[in-house]
């Protein structure tokens, strides 16, 4: 690099609408118009990025963007590989505490549903998340975002679902809300897990419970403006499609978007539910029919892989190759969780998606990119480097892209940036 990643950050500070250039000797854009069968990345080798006000102004080869005089000066300098910043399309970032407790049982055999059952599971997060002060999850939270932004993550989907009450779940969501008004951070995109598990004072009526989040929590926390999704867990043995469904309609008729865990341990016709709402994405997938994979096709509905936690789970993989030979696009997700995914690190999700799935490294990284942009409503603001957009890149300390989805099980981000200023950078 030209200039130390601070010295970048210190420098579009004091002038945040003179420009300045980052160059790299491999840039992968994601840029669907530089595409092409042979190169669906867009890369572009020896090139340049010119940055105004926080977002991308001109892209292309070196020698045509920084033509001489042009007067730009270079702020980074990259010997590796630059790609968009990655977007991590599903978590569950805002919980606090551990269940490693748990975690060793399910290493050694032991069950998740019957973990769940005996009390542990989501509830056992639900208590620490009751126990929690607001202050505890934002501070939990943002120091979780700081780390995910160290792994070349610019974007994060953050989930509630563990207060499974009113008052922690909006806890939960306003904590959500203050971490990611922090520019410092990665942007986040939050979402109200509306049905994730029973709470045990809800005396086993998932209807009744089902009716009292569609009728009072969820328009008090749309009212609000805590959310921008709505998701609902679908599965054998959590919610059905009949009571998930009032909860999801009356959130599209808030004008929220549509999230849905589906088919995670069985094929209970989630699918077919995403796709009549127009979800955005239905994410897990390990158990899902043709019929299903149809619907989301037809539908446009993306398909969220979690690879870690089927990984955790000791699961077979979702039929990706019938996903996309229907033409549903691909997403990767962390699903960053305290039970069946304890990670922060979207590279390890992508690792894992390429060995275990059978994406290519392309599929990975656009559906850590572009495609996930485009399931969390971003596609305007970030997931490509494209003229209009913001300036959220990930300079990697790697020759190739290739080398993104090897398991590095360590930082391989040279420096990451939002909006043109650098919030994580290496040493």
């Amino acid at each position: 690099m030209t200039a130390p990643p601070g010295a970048a950050r210190a420098e579009a500070a004091q002038h945040p609408e003179r420009p300045f250039a980052i160059t790299a000797r491999r840039l992968v854009t994601c840029d669907p118009s530089r595409a092409s069968a042979g190169d669906p990345l867009g890369v572009i080798e020896d090139a340049a990025i010119v940055v105004r006000g926080g977002a991308i102004d001109a892209v292309g080869p070196r020698r045509e963007v920084l033509r001489p005089g042009a007067g730009v000066p270079i702020a980074i300098e990259a010997a590796g590989v630059v790609t968009p910043g990655l977007v991590d399309c599903h978590t569950h970032a805002p919980w606090i505490g551990s269940r490693d407790a748990e975690y060793a049982i399910r290493m050694a055999g032991g069950d998740y549903e019957a973990i769940a059952a005996a009390g542990g599971g989501i509830v056992a997060s639900m208590r620490a998340a009751r126990a929690a002060t607001a202050g505890d999850l934002a501070d939990t939270l943002r120091a979780r975002l700081r780390r995910m932004a160290a792994l070349g993550v610019t974007a994060v989907e953050a989930k509630s679902g563990y207060g499974l009450d009113e008052a922690t779940e909006r806890k939960q969501l306003e904590a959500v809300a203050e971490a990611g008004s922090d520019a410092r951070l990665p942007r986040v995109v939050p979402t109200y897990l509306a049905l994730h598990a029973l709470p045990p004072e809800a005396g086993g009526d998932r209807a009744a419970y089902a009716a009292t989040v569609a009728r009072s929590w969820l328009p008090a926390i749309a009212a609000a403006g805590l959310a921008r999704y709505v998701d609902a867990y679908i599965d054998r043995s959590a919610f059905s499609v009949d009571e998930a469904r009032p909860v999801l309609e009356r959130a599209r008729a808030l004008g929220l978007g549509v999230r849905v865990h589906v088919g995670q341990f069985a094929d209970v016709g989630g699918a077919e539910l995403a796709a009549a709402l127009g979800a955005a994405s239905a994410d897990h997938l390990e158990h899902v029919a043709p019929e299903g994979i149809a619907a989301l096709a037809r539908a446009g509905v993306a398909a969220a892989l979690l690879p870690v936690a089927s990984f955790t789970l000791r699961q077979e993989p979702p039929p990706v190759a019938a996903l996309r030979a229907a033409g549903v696009p691909l997403i990767v997700g962390s699903d960053a969780n305290p039970g069946t995914a304890p990670t922060e690190s979207l590279p390890l999700a992508l690792a894992l998606a390429v060995r275990l799935y059978g994406l290519t490294v392309a599929e990975a990284i656009l559906g850590a990119t572009r495609e996930a942009a485009a399931a969390l409503g971003l596609r305007g603001v970030c997931g490509a480097v494209r003229p209009g957009l913001r300036a959220d890149l990930a300079v990697w300390d790697l020759p190739h892209e290739n080398a993104i989805v090897q398991p590095w099980g360590a930082p391989r981000a040279r420096a990451v940036l939002r909006d043109g200023e650098v919030i994580a950078a290496a040493g």
